[in-house]
């Protein structure tokens, strides 16, 4: 209702994470560099680079205290990337995503997203209480003709869905909510977390066949491993690992679950697998005690699933003998998609929902999924009570395939499959800096041209730094963005390939 309070709980990369008033992760162009000249200076040493944002060793469900802690002082606005795993483009304002909203009844909750989700659930709690209390003495001032007393709407981006879902369900929040929207939420996790726990972030596969040989090279030898290094003290990457049904086995047409008997993937620590299938338990398990406690099915909020698909995306992994594969399709039979980083049916929140088309489903990436352009409406709609399906878009769906990292000097290529594919003179592309340097520019826009296979493609080079790429597309109108960091590359590379 619009009366009531909106909560905004953005995904990892989503606050900035400070100590002594410093960033310590945004991945700007200063960042980038440094963590390529490190290479050079510590080459036995990967992890050097990121020793001031990782984890002590078994911090569990904990808080961190000094040296490892840091602040969650606000949304990141800016574009920053974990290459291999996800990307941000930043967070608007709750105020910009939903029309019509009063300052004092919206809450925008940051915090540490290398904790436990668990953690971050009881803090969430914590967060909301207080603000629902405050919200609730003033609202008669704001809203005189309001009938009920305000309840809680939470609108969560990728991994603050998870966040949410425990505290609804496991933390009592579900007394005082109306209703979750959830964008872009890895529901069952994420096989992307697999291949970046297992040191291929960046690395040869289905959906990354656009890497250069340099930016395969210096992912291989250092990136890969620093960053498996980083993410795996940090409880929340773990807490993304697949609950699905997601490895294949050679010679066989069953998929298994990471936690089946004699099922091990090579460098994912059994401790990760064992403690996300934990976390999804405890949910599943507090979901039905409610459900029992009340004797019917149906949840006291409303659910709102909200997805992206029609681009190429890690769905499992495949034990092969020659080493790990990550293919963006379990078998033979079906559309598999979802938007680049979740795939469809994991964006699928079935714990809550019927159908498949009970979700509200875009042609949007993961990174799209908070833009104001896609989501405005419907999150309005959403707060304001009304259907959310009469204010989507067309059903036009274009797939984009882009690196996630490349090397300064090297060219990139990004590909349009799809809807687009067949119209070269509307799609153009455009690369911009994230850092918003007015000395780093490309020019003008790149028009992409058929690549002779029935998609459209195009070639770019960029200097050092965190880029996003601008693909957009006319009759009907449609705009897709990615994120690609850019790192200079030390004296040396690009030096021979790593075969994965």
């Amino acid at each position: 209702m619009r009366h009531d309070l909106v909560v905004l709980v953005p995904g990892i990369l989503g606050s900035r994470l400070t100590r002594d008033g410093t960033d310590v992760w945004h991945q700007s162009l200063g960042t980038a560099l440094h963590m390529a000249r490190r290479l050079a200076a510590h080459p036995g040493r990967p992890g050097s680079a990121f020793d001031r944002l990782a984890l002590p060793p078994g911090i569990g469900d904990g808080r961190p205290e000094a040296p490892w802690a840091v602040r969650a002082d606000g949304l990141l606005k800016a574009p920053s990337a974990l290459p291999g795993l996800l990307a941000s483009l930043g967070y608007p304002d709750i105020r910009t995503l939903v029309d019509g909203l009063h300052e004092e009844q919206c809450l925008t909750f940051t915090y540490d997203w290398r904790l436990s989700n668990r953690l971050t659930a009881a803090d969430l709690r914590t967060a909301v209480e207080r603000s629902l209390s405050r919200w609730r003495e003033r609202v008669a001032e704001v809203y005189p003709d309001a009938r009920d007393e305000p309840r809680v709407v939470l609108v969560c981006h990728s991994m603050g869905g998870l966040v949410a879902r425990y505290y609804l369900e496991c933390l009592g929040g579900r007394d005082t909510a109306r209703s979750l929207v959830t964008l872009g939420t890895p529901h069952r996790g994420a096989a992307k977390a697999v291949r970046f726990l297992t040191r291929n972030g960046v690395g040869p596969g289905d959906d990354q066949r656009l890497l250069g040989r340099a930016a395969l090279s210096l992912a291989g030898r250092w990136l890969n491993p620093a960053l498996a290094e980083l993410a795996g003290s940090f409880p929340s990457v773990a807490q993304l690992l697949p609950v699905y049904r997601a490895v294949m086995v050679p010679g066989s047409t069953r998929t298994r679950h990471l936690d089946d008997p004699g099922i091990s993937v090579p460098d994912l620590p059994s401790e990760l697998v064992k403690d996300a299938f934990a976390f999804h338990a405890e949910f599943e398990d507090a979901l039905e005690r409610n459900r029992r406690r009340d004797g019917t099915a149906a949840l006291p909020y409303k659910v709102h699933c909200l997805g992206g698909r029609a681009h190429p995306t890690v769905h499992g992994v495949l034990l092969a003998p020659d080493g790990l594969r990550f293919p963006h399709a379990l078998d033979d039979s079906d559309d598999w998609t979802g938007d680049g980083t979740v795939p469809e049916e994991s964006a699928f929140a079935g714990w809550a929902l019927d159908e498949m088309s009970d979700a509200i489903w875009s042609g949007d990436r993961h990174v799209d999924l908070t833009g104001v352009d896609g989501a405005r409406h419907q999150l309005t709609a959403v707060v304001r009570g009304r259907g959310v399906r009469d204010t989507l878009a067309g059903d036009e769906e274009f797939g984009v395939l882009a690196p996630e990292l490349a090397v300064a000097g090297e060219p990139f290529d990004v590909l349009v499959t799809g809807a687009a594919a067949d119209r070269p003179l509307s799609v153009a592309l455009a690369l911009r800096p994230a850092t918003g340097s007015p000395a780093a520019t490309t020019g003008e826009p790149v028009a992409m041209t058929p690549s002779g296979d029935g998609s459209l493609r195009a070639a770019l080079t960029a200097g050092p730094g965190t880029w996003v790429l601008r693909l957009e597309a006319g009759r009907p109108y449609a705009v897709h963005h990615e994120v690609v960091t850019v790192l200079e590359a030390p004296a040396g590379f690009p030096g021979p390939v790593p075969t994965a």
